[in-house]
């Protein structure tokens, strides 16, 4: 997991993004965010995850339901990709147990969909 803080310029435009969304059309994919905000190769997608690390870092420390919860993978059972729980856990939002990462992102997406 990568630990920079340089700052990425695709965060507050995705937060937008999230916090304007119907919620009809939540949860997004990467590839539909990617998509909406006319991003284009090479690292669509690794940009993306790197902007919504950045909002998790940003919700954390702010004491707010995580907005990146609303971002999903295509192939993870509506679940984020890996590397969300991987920087949750970092941030002391989910438990270290994996087992409890499905109901605790559950519960994290259902505040983040009242807070917006």
């Amino acid at each position: 997991m990568s630990h920079s803080h340089a700052t990425s310029p695709l965060a507050a435009p995705i937060r937008a993004l999230l916090t304007q969304a119907p919620a009809s059309a939540l949860p997004m994919t990467y590839q539909q965010v990617a998509n909406t905000l006319g991003l284009t190769p090479p690292r669509t997608i690794a940009r993306v995850a790197q902007a919504l690390e950045q909002l998790m870092e940003e919700d954390v420390a702010a004491g707010r339901p995580m907005i990146a919860t609303l971002v999903i993978s295509r192939r993870g059972e509506g679940l984020p990709a890996s590397g969300f729980f991987e920087k949750a856990v970092a941030l002391g939002r989910f438990p270290n147990d994996p087992a409890q990462h499905s109901a605790r992102y559950t519960e994290e997406r259902e505040q983040a969909l009242l807070a917006r």
